[in-house]
Order: C-alpha cells, then structure tokens, then sequence
C-alpha cells in the first residue's frame, strides 16, 4: 500500500498559491484570511478522504476519521498552515498535506480504523503576528497563559479581537480542550529547516528530541536627543546599548564550538527612528535554544549578566519579559522503533536527528508520546522563499509515515 505522489503534489502547489508572495513565497499570518482561505482548501481534500470537519474555538482546523470504537483515544497528526511573513511553501504545510494523504490512502484501501484519527492544522504554531507561538497545541491541552489575548500585533490588533474576526468564540475555549488520556499518541511530519539530511544525502530522518526554546523580549530605555549636538560621552543611546547585546548573545552562544546553542535577535524596534534622532528606546526579541537544558541556564544568566552591565555603562534602564520558555522534549522510544521500521521496509537508512526548531509536537509530549518524521531540506534553507523539499522526498516521507500510522492502529 502507497501513497498517491501526484495527488500530494497536487495538493501543495494549490495550497502554495494562497498568501502567495514572489515566485516561492509565502505569507499567511494566523487568524487571517488567507489562514482562513487555507483552511477551507484542506478541510476539502479531508472531507474527500471522509472525514468531518471544523474550526475550534483556537482557531485550529480538526479533520476526524471516525473510528470503530469511539471510546479509544485517538490517534493525533498534524501540524500548521500558517506561515512566516517571509516564508516557503513546505514549513508545517508537509505536516498537513502528508497526513491528509495517508487519511486518504486509508479510505481507498477501504481501512476503517479501530481507534479515531484526528488531523490538526494548529493555529499560530509560527507566533510572529503575537510574539507568542504553538498557540492552538497548547490551547487544546488547557495550556494558554495568563494575558495572551490582549497580546498585538504590529497593527494593534488584539489576538482576541483576531479570534473573533476568525470566527471563534473565546468564551467556549473549554468545550474544545482535549481531555487527560484522550489522545493516544502525536505524530507530526515535518521539514527539517536544517542542513543535516542534507549534508548526508538522507531524504528522511528520525527525530530524537525537541530543543528548549527560550523567547524573551527585551526594551531598553535611554534620552532622546539631536544628533547634532549631544557629545558622545554624555548619551543615552539605546541602540548602542543594544547593538552590544547582540554581540554578547552571539558571544554567549558560540562558547563551545559545534555545541547546538543558538542565540538570535530576529527584531529590532526603534524610538523615535529617525536619522537626526538619538534612539531613546529600542525593543528587542531574544531567541536562545539549547538541548542541553543546563547549559541553556546558564548562557541566559550570563546574558542577563551582560544586559545588566551594558545597560548600567550607557545609562540605560531596561525590561526583561520571558515569552516563551521549555526544556527540551524527547520522542517517545516505541515511535521511532516503529518510524525506523517503516523506514527499513522502504530501504531508507533514516538517521536520528535533533530538532533545533520548535513545533507543535513540543506542547503536545506533555499530554501524550510523539514521534516526528523530518523531510530534507535543501541547502538547510527555511524560514525564507528559498525553502524547498522535493516531492520525491515528500512522497517517501509520506509512505514513512503511512506505514507507521499502520503499525500504531493494530496496537
């Protein structure tokens, strides 16, 4: 039993057109139309495979093949169909798009399981609209935090305001929680967004574990002043103060060579941002990840270390807020047995690989085991138009996951 290869290619190359930017590009930002629009092409290609669909409350699109016993946890895939505001056109969509096809798959070779399946395209997974990601996967586990609907986007727009626009009732998030033991197992297909299949030839690999990302945003504060006029020695700029905890970050996370930390700002907000104007405040995002939990303590103590003293050396005062924060989480060893064996089945020589990036599988192993599928991707290249993971991969992926989904459902 195999996947339909053209008809999964079919389906990305019609879902790559909405939020279409450039000739490769991407932008669908969640709870948005184009998200909305995405959601209704999928929810088509599920209802072909049989299975009912909606909207939650989140802002999730869930796709169910009911099962013959209905009491059975079910068996969860998915992952996302929003997008960076610069991105590709396989980032979360593989996740999406593949366990739609083996959904399909399933119904034409007429297997109706004896547990439900649920498919996810989660809400917000990539978090830039908000700040705040894995929107949707944490909200069905009961797992959002105090604040995050008053949170906005560079528009003003609240997230609770964009709900409601998305059509969603806030009021009812409660009816759509997953309850404790309802969700046997989590299975997510993904595209690497790294160089490591790559380098080695490898179209498919085996996820070992989830690295701990810590988000933060940082908003120094110093004295407005001409740019003509004010000496340098008496200034309170807040970007030089910022410039050199970019440096330190960097410095912080480059420690040990080949170690996997990575530390990134990936934006900068400028008060008054003019060219004749010393910046009095400046906002920044920190991205620190590690495997390696205790190493990732310490590198941010040493960077608030380093915050403390360039803020206090320019006359600098300063806000530190946690955005995000999570220890690394590690597959489930019984999955990847059956992931490995799917992969020999196909002759793929599936090497086990850390997930720098998170994904909608880190919120999902507190409630239940995971097991992640990672595509090539060429050049390591994500997060970008540029991205691309070939067919022929998608295709052998989707077969990896198909057998697996196989093996899960006799258990």
């Amino acid at each position: 039993m195999n996947i339909n290869p053209t008809r999964l290619q079919q389906h990305f190359e019609a879902m790559s057109l909405i939020g279409k930017i450039g000739k490769t590009g991407t932008n669908r930002p969640a709870h948005s139309q184009d998200e909305k629009k995405a959601f209704v092409l999928a929810a088509s290609w599920m209802e072909e495979a049989g299975m009912t669909t909606h909207i939650d409350n989140f802002g999730n699109l869930i796709g169910r093949m009911e099962g013959k016993n209905k009491t059975l946890p079910v068996l969860m895939m998915g992952s996302h169909l929003d997008s960076q505001p610069y991105g590709g056109r396989f980032d979360g969509v593989a996740g999406v798009l593949c366990a739609i096809e083996v959904a399909t798959t399933l119904k034409e070779n007429n297997i109706i399981p004896e547990r439900s399946i649920d498919i996810i395209s989660f809400a917000d997974e990539e978090g830039w609209r908000f700040n705040k990601g894995l929107f949707g996967s944490r909200g069905i586990l009961g797992k959002l935090e105090a604040g995050e609907l008053q949170r906005k986007d560079k528009n003003g727009i609240t997230r609770e305001q964009a709900l409601k626009d998305f059509g969603c009732d806030i009021t009812k998030f409660k009816d759509d929680e997953y309850q404790p033991g309802s969700i046997y197992c989590f299975l997510e297909l993904h595209i690497e967004q790294g160089p490591v299949l790559d380098i080695a030839n490898k179209p498919v690999g085996v996820v070992s574990g989830i690295s701990g990302p810590l988000w933060a945003t940082l908003k120094l504060k110093g004295m407005a002043g001409h740019a003509g006029s004010v000496p340098m020695a008496i200034r309170k700029d807040a970007l030089v103060g910022a410039a050199e905890i970019i440096i330190a970050l960097n410095e912080i996370a480059t420690q040990i060579p080949g170690a996997p930390t990575v530390g990134t700002v990936g934006t900068i907000n400028v008060f008054p941002a003019s060219r004749n104007i010393i910046p009095e405040e400046v906002t920044i995002t920190i991205d620190l990840r590690d495997i390696d939990l205790e190493r990732r303590h310490k590198y941010e103590q040493q960077l608030k270390e380093k915050i403390e003293s360039i803020t206090k050396k320019h006359g600098l005062t300063y806000t530190l807020t946690e955005d995000t924060n999570s220890e690394p989480r590690y597959c489930a060893e019984w999955i990847k047995t059956i992931i490995h064996a799917a992969c020999n089945k196909l002759n793929l020589d599936a090497p086990e690989l850390m997930s720098g990036p998170f994904h909608d599988s880190l919120p999902l192993s507190y409630a239940t085991d995971y097991g992640m599928i990672f595509i090539r991707s060429k050049d390591g290249i994500s997060h970008n138009p540029l991205e691309y993971s070939s067919y022929e991969d998608l295709a052998l992926g989707t077969n990896v996951l198909l057998g697996t989904v196989l093996e899960i459902l006799k258990r």
